[in-house]
C-alpha cells in the first residue's frame, strides 16, 4: 500500500515539474496574459467548473478572494438556472474543463460572450471548443492520471489546483499585495490572531505595570506582584526608561542581598528596553520575545511613548504558540 501511495505522489509531481516547465516555456506568453487580464479586471474574477473542477474551482476563487482579488464560484449547472446574473460586465471568467467539452461549461459561452466578459480557460485539450472560444487558454494537462486506472482526477486536479495558485499569487505579486492586506482580510482564526496587531492585544492604562524612577524598590515590587505580569515599566512623564523584570529582580538580591530595597527604580531598571510598536504584528512581537528570551514588551506609539505592555501569556491566547 506504501508503494501506491508513494507511486501516486511521484505521478502528481511529475504532473506539477511538466506544468512548471511550460510556465516557463511555451506557456509563458499565455499565463502573463492572463495575469494581465485579471489585473485589468473592473468587475470579480468569476470561476467555474463541474464536478471535480468545480471543487478546484472553489479553491481558486478563495485564493484570488484572500490575496486582494475580489471572486466567488458559479456553479455551470445552476447558471443556466438563474444563477448567470452572477456574471455581469467588467467580470473576467476563468472556466476549468479537462476536457475542454463540459456540457455545462459550454452552455455559458453565449452569454460570456454576449457580455463581452473576458474568457480564460483551464483545460488539458488546447483543440477544444473552450480553449478556442477563451480569450486566453492555459494548458493544464498531464501526462497520466495518478489513479491506478487512469481514470479518477487526481494529477489533473493537483495541476489545476498549482495552475490556480500560481496566477493568483502571481497577481497579488504584481498589484504589490503586502502583509498588512493579508492581515486586512484574514480577522478570524489562528491565521487572524497571528496576524494582529499589537495593539489590539496589549494590556492599557490602569493595566499598565509603571513606575516613576524615584520609586523605592518596596514599591516596584509592589507595583509588579499587584498587575501580575512579572515586570514594570519606568516611566517620568509618558516617556519609557527601562522596565524592571522579575529575573532583573532575582539577579539584584543574589547580588546586593536585601540592600536593594533600600534603591529605587532609577537605580535597578535595565535601561533602553527592547520595545514594540502599535501596529506592529503579533507575530513580529513574538519573535522578539524568542530570540531576546523575555516575556514582556512594552508597547510605544512612533513617538516612543509608552501606550502599553504585551506580555507572552497574550500571545499563547492567540495559539500562536
Amino acid at each position: 500500500m506504501r508503494r501506491i501511495g508513494e507511486n501516486v505522489i511521484r505521478i502528481e509531481a511529475e504532473g506539477l515539474r511538466a506544468l512548471a516547465d511550460r510556465i516557463a516555456g511555451p506557456m509563458a506568453a499565455p499565463f502573463d496574459a492572463a495575469v494581465e487580464l485579471f489585473y485589468a479586471c473592473a468587475g470579480r474574477v468569476v470561476v467555474t467548473g463541474m464536478g471535480k473542477s468545480g471543487i478546484v474551482a472553489r479553491k481558486i476563487a478563495a485564493t484570488f478572494s484572500s490575496t486582494g482579488t475580489p471572486a466567488l464560484f458559479l456553479h455551470p449547472a445552476e447558471a443556466v438556472h438563474g444563477d448567470l446574473g452572477m456574471i455581469v460586465a467588467g467580470d473576467v471568467v476563468l472556466a476549468l474543463s479537462l476536457s475542454g467539452e463540459t456540457e455545462e461549461i459550454l452552455r455559458l459561452l453565449a452569454t460570456i460572450k454576449r457580455l463581452q466578459v473576458r474568457l480564460i480557460a483551464m483545460t488539458g485539450e488546447m483543440g477544444s471548443t473552450l480553449a478556442q472560444a477563451a480569450d486566453v487558454a492555459l494548458d493544464c494537462s498531464v501526462a497520466k492520471e495518478a489513479c491506478s486506472l487512469g481514470l479518477a482526477p487526481t494529477a489533473s486536479t493537483t495541476a489545476m489546483m498549482a495552475l490556480g495558485d500560481s496566477l493568483a499569487v502571481a497577481l497579488a505579486e504584481k498589484r504589490g499585495f503586502k502583509d498588512e492586506d493579508f492581515a486586512d482580510l484574514h480577522p478570524g482564526g489562528k491565521l487572524g490572531k497571528k496576524l494582529a496587531r499589537v495593539w489590539s492585544l496589549m494590556h492599557t492604562g490602569d493595566a499598565i505595570p509603571c513606575v516613576a524612577p524615584d520609586t523605592p524598590m518596596p514599591g516596584v515590587i509592589y507595583e509588579m506582584s499587584r498587575k501580575g505580569l512579572g515586570v514594570t515599566t519606568v516611566v517620568r512623564g509618558e516617556r519609557l526608561l527601562g522596565v524592571i523584570s522579575d529575573g532583573d529582580l532575582r539577579r539584584l538580591l543574589e547580588r546586593r542581598g536585601k540592600d536593594v530595597l533600600d534603591a529605587t527604580a532609577a537605580e535597578c531598571m535595565t535601561p533602553n528596553p527592547h520595545v514594540v510598536r502599535l501596529e506592529e504584528f503579533a507575530a513580529a512581537a513574538l519573535n522578539i520575545m524568542e530570540k531576546k528570551k523575555i516575556t514582556s514588551l512594552p508597547v510605544v506609539d512612533e513617538s516612543d511613548r509608552l501606550q502599553g505592555i504585551l506580555h507572552l501569556h497574550d500571545l499563547w491566547g492567540t495559539q500562536m504558540l
